[in-house]
Order: C-alpha cells, then structure tokens, then sequence
C-alpha cells in the first residue's frame, strides 16, 4: 500500500468510537467530482441510441455499418481501461481523471463536425478511450478518499447511480436536441459538461497513486486492442454471412492476438491486468459478471431505441422518454442499493439483477409485433429495477476483488468486460435482428438471447462463491 493510502487509512481508524463516519477533507467534493465526470461520460455513450436512424441518415451509414456507430465508443472503452487503470495507479490517479475528463471534453465535440461514418467512428472510438481514463480512475479516487469499508459502500453505491443516471439522461438530451435543433448539437453541449467537470476537477481533486514502477504496457495495450477490433469486426461481418473467408480470417486473427496478449502480460514487469487474479473467485464474478452485464442488458437497450422509432414510429424524443422508465428507473434503484448492504451479499445481488432482466425482457416478446409500446411498459419498469441492483453491486465487487492499491486496475477490468460484451452483443443484436424474417420476428430471438444470457449470468455468479482469496493491503 502506498504512503498515501496508510496515511489515510491511518487517519479514519484514529477516530473516536461512536463518533460519526470521518473521511479525508475532500472526500465530498471527490465523490461529486467523479460521480458527475462519470454521468457525462455514460451520456456520451448513450447518446446515439436515440438518434441512431438521424445519424446514419447524415453520414449515409448503410444498416450493415451501423454497428460501428453505436460500438465505437464501448470500443475505445474495453481496449483502453485496463491500460488506463494501470497508468492510473501508477502514475497517478487525478492526472489521468483530468487527462481523460479534457480529452472527452474535445473528442466529443469533433464528434458533432465529423462528415462521414468513419469519421464519426474514429471520434467515438477517441471518446471511449477518454471515458475509460475517466471510468478507469474514479474507482480508484473513491477508494483512496473513502478507505474504510462503510465509507467505500456508500461510495460506490452513489457512483454505480451515476452510471444509470448518465444512461438516463443521454438519450434524452440527445433526443430533445435533435428533434428541436440538430443531433451535432448534444455532441457540442456535452463536449462542454466534459470540460467544465475537467476545470472543477482541478480543485477539488487530490493526487493519489499506487506505483509499481516500470513502463507503461503498451505492448499489452496494442495486442489487446487489435483482437478487439477484429473480433467486433468479425461479429459485424457476420451478419452477411457467417462462413465468408474474411470472418474467418477475423476470427483467427482475434485468437492468435489474444494469445500474444496473453504472452505479452506474462513477460511484462508491470501488466495491464495481473492473470494470476484469474485464479480468485471474487475477480472471476466481477469480470464475469461484467460480461455478461454488456452481452445481456446494454447490448439490447443500445439498439431497442432505435429498433423502436423503425417499428413503431416513435420520434427520437418519444423512444427517450420511453428509455427513461428503464434507464431512470435503474438510477433510483442503484441509488438506494446501498440499504442492502449486510442483508443482501453482493454476489446475490448480482443474480437477482441478472434474473430480473430476464424476466423482465421476456415480457416484452410479440410486443414490437403487435405494434404496441405500452405491452413493453412492465418489461422496462422489470428491467430497470434488475439493472439498477447490477450497476449498485458491480463497481463495489470490482474494487473488493483485487487489493486496495490496485484498485483501478481492478475497476479497469471489470469494465473492459464489460464493455467487451457491448460491443460484441451490440453487432451479435443487430445481426440477429437485421438478418431473420423481419424486424420484429428478429427482434425476439434477440430479446430471448438476452434472456438466457442473463440467466446463465445469474446461475454462474452463484456458482462462485465467496471465498477469501485476495487479501486487501
């Protein structure tokens, strides 16, 4: 543990017994910080959900391509956490949060300039990997700010509600500026949040860092970007047929550059992720959990919105309001999480959440169909709840999965996971949907598919129980 994080944890044990909860003077001001960094950065992401069919229309994105619209920032997100968590810890936690916090700021406004689908993928891809710096070193201020345990559940809770609460809102910015104004405008309006949150961050923030020594992995960083653009790659081919040469080749090329990787993490002094945390339970729940967190429920409610303005006609506006049962509703619930705590494990957690979603989509079958938007009401109100207890319980598993000076690695991973299952759920979904009988029809196989990977989720977070086997320093 570093001198930072004794000092700390020094501090919040000499205080009187009985007296209230005492965290290092910035403690508030962090939580706020990083909280509101993270809101913009998962608005950012939700963004174009709702305006999906606008942008595409603009930029003259073919429906084979428009995965790469909604996968570009999710991408930059799993090729660069683990990295942006190890640089976090190591080189210090508050320079990369502000790093990423500008980056998001700038890239997110060239986003609303650029003119073609390439164009706005690469500006996409540039956001993701300035929201993994953000996402990456959050977890990590949060614990260094917040060292005892009661301080840290209270922490993560709050965090895990912003991460709904940015999903929420996202879609409905976007959706209300696009259909007043223009779909660029949300990209330029939260270019500015990003950098007004940077400027805060400058004051309110205080440096922390868990140094291992050594150089960056960029070798690692390189590899395990490159197998993830080819396997979305791949899974975005697919959809005009799975036994064409170049899906192959992708998928080949994703194995063997996930082997390098593996390599490359084994020979490196100073990796992206440490394999050996492969073997502890705990860490094996959280990065599955993650994965299954993308695969099952962002995957589904990144393209439902606009699957809901083909099928039934719903302005962007209308789909966000809409959204907001679902997204909002999972912010309430992720709020109030906390309330669980000593009642309700967070592995448990994690299941109920899974199950929740599945039944909550399998409610939803025939409703597209049917051509009705109110049969899909009980299965976004479902949902949401599900989603609600999986964004509470994800980010207090990550950091309690690893030691606590590594706690930004063990945030990274988690979320790369996690965001690896988006992208490849999100090119999985609409390739099912696009390439069966229909949009509906198609549709509910992807609703179901959603359903049993969540179950099968739920079912192997149960099956790992909890055992200590990562000590925390």
């Amino acid at each position: 543990m570093s001198q930072l994080d004794h000092a700390t944890t020094a501090k919040a044990s000499s205080a009187p017994h009985g007296t209230p909860l005492e965290t290092p003077p910035r403690a508030t001001a962090t939580l706020a910080v990083t909280s509101a960094a993270t809101a913009v950065a998962l608005m950012t992401y939700t963004a174009p959900m709702v305006t999906l069919p606008d942008t595409a229309a603009a930029l003259h994105t073919p429906v084979s391509a428009q995965a790469w619209l909604l996968n570009g920032t999710p991408l930059g997100l799993a090729a660069l956490l683990l990295v942006a968590g190890s640089l976090a810890d190591d080189y210090g936690r508050r320079r990369i949060f502000l790093s990423g916090t500008i980056a998001l700021g700038i890239t997110t406004a060239l986003g609303a300039l650029a003119t073609s689908t390439w164009l706005f993928t690469l500006a996409r891809v540039a956001q993701g990997a300035a929201s993994a710096a953000i996402l990456a070193s959050s977890l990590g201020l949060l614990v260094h700010a917040f060292p005892t345990a009661r301080g840290r559940l209270h922490a993560t809770g709050v965090w895990g509600a912003f991460v709904s609460g940015g999903i929420a809102l996202g879609p409905l910015l976007a959706g209300g500026i696009a259909q007043t104004l223009d779909w660029r405008i949300a990209y330029a309006v939260l270019g500015g949040a990003a950098l007004l949150v940077a400027l805060l961050g400058t004051r309110a923030l205080t440096e922390s860092r868990a140094s291992r020594g050594g150089r960056p992995d960029l070798a690692g960083a390189f590899t395990f970007g490159l197998a993830l653009v080819a396997l979305v790659a791949a899974l975005t081919l697919g959809r005009d047929g799975w036994l064409r040469p170049s899906v192959g080749l992708l998928l080949a090329a994703f194995v063997v550059l996930t082997t390098a990787f593996v390599f490359v993490e084994h020979r490196t002094r100073t990796p992206m992720i440490d394999l050996s945390l492969l073997r502890h339970r705990g860490f094996l729940a959280s990065s599955a959990s993650g994965l299954f967190m993308g695969l099952a429920v962002i995957s589904l409610f990144s393209f439902l919105p606009a699957l809901l303005q083909r099928t039934l006609g719903l302005s962007a506006l209308d789909t966000a309001w809409l959204f907001l049962l679902w997204s909002g509703l999972s912010f309430a619930v992720a709020l109030q999480a906390r309330r669980l705590a000593g009642r309700v494990s967070p592995r448990h957690q994690l299941a109920l959440g899974f199950a929740l979603h599945a039944v909550g989509v399998l409610t939803m079958l025939g409703a597209l169909d049917a051509g009705s938007w109110t049969r899909l009401l009980p299965g976004f109100l479902i949902s949401g709840v599900g989603s609600g207890l999986l964004n509470a319980a994800l980010p207090l598993v990550a950091v309690e999965s690893v030691p606590a000076t590594r706690a930004a690695m063990g945030s990274g991973a988690q979320q790369t996971f996690r965001y690896i299952g988006s992208c490849a759920g999100v090119a999985l979904t609409i390739a099912i949907v696009t390439s069966t009988g229909g949009l509906a029809h198609g549709a509910d196989i992807a609703i179901a598919v959603s359903a049993g990977l969540a179950l099968v989720a739920g079912a192997s977070v149960l099956a790992l129980r909890d055992r200590p086997d990562v000590s925390r320093a």
